[in-house]
């Protein structure tokens, strides 16, 4: 009775154990972290598909984005599959932006993306004068009411 027992809790604990077979509609995981030229994760980066209107961000932490589909402004979903080119504008203040392709595989889809920083000549940069009613300077010395 105990072998028969044992025996019956053995093959349901290994009958579970066994591999998860994927689903079609189910994408593989792809993972991109976005950093700086010295190495440090960029913490306000975001990544969107050039399709797409949504931008995702980035874990403000590590840098990193990761799914397995973006849905598209029309309400299809765009799932990762392997031997598929994957194109993602990556940006982030203060960085150049990067469009970049991927080809995705069926494993081990994570890379890094390094965003150069902009550099902006501070004495090219004209600040607008927008001047408003008051601002204006007054006529003195003529006759008439007082504004």
């Amino acid at each position: 009775m105990k072998k028969t027992l044992i025996m019956a809790l053995a093959v349901s604990f290994l009958g579970s154990a066994h591999a998860k077979k994927k689903n079609d509609g189910e994408g593989v995981n792809v993972k991109v972290t976005v950093k700086d030229e010295d190495g440090k994760p960029i913490s306000t980066a975001v990544l969107r598909h050039p399709e797409e209107a949504e931008r995702h961000r980035v874990n403000s932490l590590t840098g990193a984005w990761e799914d397995t589909n973006l849905y598209l402004p029309d309400g299809s979903e765009l799932v990762f599959t392997p031997g598929m080119v994957l194109m993602l504008e990556v940006s982030a203040p203060g960085f150049m932006t990067q469009v970049i392709q991927y080809d995705v595989r069926k494993r081990k889809n994570a890379f890094e993306v390094v965003l150069a920083e902009l550099v902006v000549d501070e004495q090219d940069v004209e600040e607008p004068m927008i001047q408003f009613g008051r601002d204006k300077p007054r006529d003195v010395g003529g006759s008439g009411p007082a504004n």
